[in-house]
């Protein structure tokens, strides 16, 4: 029979960290907890198989479950001396969702289950403290109101501040028992109007009600946006937890709080965090109250004048070091772990794996490898190749000047500009119309997860440094300030106003997430810094990775970038990007609008020197790595004019008279240019073309050699073949530019001519092509178009359906289709090696940037990627994880 309940606690658990598919996250490392003999509150987890039984059931749960969970109910009351539901000795729980994966703040949870009109007064009794118990009862009300019964939250804070208003009260801890009975009676009517009955007294009705509302929470929008955010399957489901209460709202000798065990943002090794006297879990990651730090050294460094926990706390502090240690070596990462202090005694509510910053993963790992916990090769595996997007861009200019209107939390590091918006569908419309945005909020909610995603950086007005805006921004590699507290935010006038300045929205910001300042205007970046953590993970992901990486670079600027990045050569230099420079421009079409050869070579003379130069300086800045320049590409019509004010330059900069000029634009427009005349098809009708970019190649080969005392191998790349005969057409040309330049200068070339793979013929005719083509580049962005008979450009429309529906796992434009695109991807190599055995294979779209689909490069047996220089790093640690066999 299937076992749907598993028990933790005393010291002893059923369950372990291994089985966190079955028991989620939260339930495995609770039990392993309990298997290390740490003080775990006991309780139970439901399984996520109940979670997948529910959804495939009509949500109904198993016919043996209720029998399970009584059980474990009575086996946790024995253990604390309660029973659940009873009138004088009641047992509370919480009911917390625990996926395997973990999604902070995106599923409900609710505290103080079991309290009713009569639970209540026996909790004042057992705890000598009426204050307490109410205190419990009508934060219960709220959260149940909210998570099972679907009453807004902002109802029952609107009673409390108009109550507070009316007493002439600030601060909720200055409510007395009384108080709360009244605010009890006022929430309960809320409930009656709001959800049309009672307020359900029944423990048992409450429990079930509290399962069923996390395993709804499943499926609700803000969990489905972050499962697409982070690619975590549906089909995963959730786990639910059940736990005696602990309560850290006992009085000045209980407290709740979040620690790590290193610093999330830097990755220093240091006991890290917040805590709250008097309060419940809830009060820290919600932002209503401003936390105290967890060291004193924290407390002097954020200059609070509020104790710290080293301090105010000493014993509970010290078991706290005590156990951060035990759970470091234990699981060989930095955890991050919720805990609550009752009377003195201090309870571990959870630990997982904690979410940090790129800067920070990069620091623990290293640091983790050098302390001997963890291997070079599980260091190398252990940072996320995309986040590595963090540490490329800039910062702030540490010289700029900084107009610093207000300063809070520095929440999550690096730097953002943009346009203030105030809610998250303003920060979805900017990103639309490409106008980066800072979401600024006076504190962020899970339903605020889509408006983080779509801005540049979160700014908050509450919230300490374990908020919900704090960790999520973390966790996408945004910068986040929060709890600056000095601002004041009018969403109805959408305004943001701090010491006389008031700014409105669409005014331009800058955040700092390593110093906490908001800085009025847009301030100057610099660019990274590669050394230190990030260049030793980099020198041992390069030792174990088999594939090269190179990059796309058109430009000398490009080139740098990619050399700094550590790319091993050029993968594809796009020709076209360099006809459209100043006066090249004026000449490509003095070409295009030749009537004959004669007057395309004239044309073509004039671009030669530009091409020649432009060719020189990458071999230059290449200095002997391999550099693939792919000829001529896109239709031709995308370099002619198209307005009246273009038609007038080119006809005074070329003399050709106007006529002429449309009747050219009318005879190449074409229907579908993407299938059109281009690629190839443009060197076989015009062979003076591909001519004269083969003899800029040949002549700056031949020069950076001289210059730089290095071999220069040019790739020379034909595009957009199908059949074997076009390339070998094509390929005589440049064969004999390369025998002229020789004769010319005197110099050996040494060269390759080989062409991309990107349409599906041509995939299928690799053996044939493979027999005079000495290299392949698949050409990923293309033949994904080709294959799936999607236009790039327009499949925004009708691939979110897609994706959302199941149809495609992801956007094949950004990870590659690996079923379909990557199936013709293996035909061509295995039958373009079955004819030429050394055959070199690389891809250059898009793709050979993305981590997944260079896992799956990996597994064809490709020589090499190619990427955009920013995203040379994230190729080289991704090609390291795959050759150490880490699914992607």
């Amino acid at each position: 029979m299937t076992k749907w309940v598993y028990f933790f606690g005393d010291g002893k658990a059923e369950g372990e960290a291994s089985m966190r598919n079955l028991l989620g996250g939260k339930g495995a490392n609770l039990a392993e907890m309990s298997n290390l003999g740490l003080p775990v509150p006991p309780g139970f987890t439901i399984t996520t198989e109940v979670c997948t039984y529910y959804y495939e059931h009509g949500e109904t749960y198993p016919a043996e479950l209720k029998d399970a969970v009584n059980a474990a109910l009575d086996t946790v009351g024995k253990l604390t001396g309660r029973r659940f539901g009873d009138a004088d000795k009641p047992l509370l729980v919480s009911v917390r969702s625990g996926a395997r994966a973990s999604m902070p703040g995106m599923m409900d949870t609710v505290l103080n289950l079991g309290l009713n009109d009569v639970t209540v007064e026996a909790l004042a009794k057992d705890a000598e403290d009426e204050r307490f118990a109410y205190d419990s009862y009508r934060r219960f009300i709220t959260m149940y109101s909210n998570v099972v019964l679907g009453v807004e939250h902002h109802a029952f804070e609107e009673a409390l501040e108009h109550y507070k208003e009316e007493k002439g009260l600030q601060l909720d801890t200055e409510l007395k028992a009384d108080d709360w009975k009244h605010l009890i009676g006022v929430y309960k009517k809320i409930v009656r109007d709001e959800h049309g009955s009672d307020f359900p007294q029944k423990p048992e009705d409450q429990l079930w009600g509290a399962i069923g509302a996390v395993f709804d929470s499943w499926m609700i929008p803000r969990a489905k946006k972050y499962r697409e955010l982070n690619n975590i399957p549906e089909s995963w489901g959730t786990a639910v937890n059940v736990q005696a209460m602990v309560f850290g709202n006992m009085g000045d000798t209980s407290a709740t709080g979040v620690a790590f065990t290193r610093n999330p943002s830097t990755g220093e090794s240091a006991l890290y965090g917040e805590f709250l006297i008097n309060a419940q879990g809830e009060d820290v990651v919600a932002g209503i109250r401003t936390p105290q730090d967890i060291t004193e050294k924290a407390r002097i460094e954020a200059k609070s004048d509020k104790p710290s926990m080293e301090k105010a706390m000493p014993e509970s502090f010290a078991e706290l070091t005590r156990i951060y240690g035990i759970l470091e070596k234990h699981y060989r990462d930095m955890q991050d772990m919720e805990f609550t202090i009752e009377r003195g005694k201090l309870w571990m509510l959870q630990t997982r794996n904690g979410k940090r910053t790129a800067k920070a993963a990069l620091r623990i790992a290293v640091e983790l490898a050098g302390e001997g916990l963890i291997t070079k090769q599980e260091a190398i595996n252990r940072i996320e190749p995309g986040a590595l997007d963090q540490l490329l861009h800039p910062t702030i200019d540490p010289n700029a000047e900084r107009k610093v209107i207000a300063t809070g939390l520095p929440a999550s590091p690096g730097a953002a500009v943009g346009e203030i918006v105030f809610n998250s569908e303003e920060a979805e419309a900017a990103r639309k119309a490409e106008r980066k945005c800072i979401l600024v909020r006076i504190e962020t909610s899970p339903e605020d997860i889509h408006g983080m995603h779509a801005a540049e950086g979160i700014l908050t007005t509450r919230g300490g440094m374990t908020s919900h805006a704090a960790v999520v921004a973390r966790g996408m590699g945004k910068p986040c300030v929060s709890g600056v507290g000095s601002i004041r935010i009018d969403y109805k006038a959408k305004t943001m106003s701090v010491g006389g300045v008031t700014l409105k929205a669409g005014d331009v910001i800058t955040i700092d997430g390593s110093t906490g300042q908001v800085i009025q205007g847009e301030v100057k970046m610099l660019q990274p810094e590669l050394s230190g953590d990030f260049a030793a993970l980099m020198e041992w992901a390069d030792a174990v990775r088999t594939m090269k990486v190179r990059t796309n670079a058109d430009t000398p600027a490009d080139a740098r970038a990619a050399r700094k990045f550590g790319a091993e050569g050029i993968g594809l230099c796009r020709t076209e990007h360099m006809f459209f420079d100043g006066d090249r421009i004026v000449a490509v079409r003095e070409m295009i609008l030749a009537d004959d050869t004669e007057g395309r070579r004239a044309a073509l003379a004039k671009i030669l020197p530009y091409q020649r130069q432009d060719f020189l300086e990458l071999f230059t800045i290449m200095s002997g790595l391999p550099v693939t320049i792919r000829l001529l590409d896109p239709p031709l019509h995308e370099f002619l004019p198209h307005t009246d004010e273009e038609i007038r330059e080119v006809m005074e900069a070329t003399g050709i008279a106007e006529d002429k000029i449309r009747n050219r634009i009318r005879e190449l427009s074409e229907h579908n240019p993407m299938l059109g005349f281009r690629g190839c098809r443009l060197a076989i009708a015009f062979p003076e073309i591909a001519e004269m970019q083969a003899r800029a190649i040949f002549e700056a080969a031949v020069q950076a050699a001289k210059d730089t005392n290095a071999p220069v191998t040019p790739e020379v790349m034909v595009p957009l073949v199908f059949t074997r005969m076009e390339f070998d057409i094509v390929k005589a040309r440049i064969d004999a530019m390369a025998k002229a330049v020789s004769e010319e200068t005197g110099a050996q070339i040494d060269y390759q001519v080989g062409t991309m793979i990107e349409l599906p013929r041509a995939a299928l005719k690799a053996g044939e092509i493979a027999e005079t083509a000495e290299f392949f580049s698949f050409g990923t962005n293309d033949l994904t178009q080709t294959a799936l008979g999607i236009s790039r450009d327009d499949a925004a429309t009708f691939l979110g359906p897609y994706t959302q529906k199941g149809i495609l796992s992801v956007d094949p434009f950004v990870s590659i289709d690996q079923e379909g695109v990557g199936e013709l991807v293996k035909i061509g190599a295995e039958r373009g090696r079955k004819t030429r055995e050394k055959l070199k294979l690389g891809i250059c779209g898009e793709h050979g940037g993305d981590p997944a689909s260079i896992g799956f490069c990996q597994e064809v047996g490709l020589d090499y990627v190619s990427c955009s220089p920013f995203r040379v790093p994230i190729a080289r640690l991704a090609a390291a994880q795959a050759a150490l066999g880490k699914d992607a």
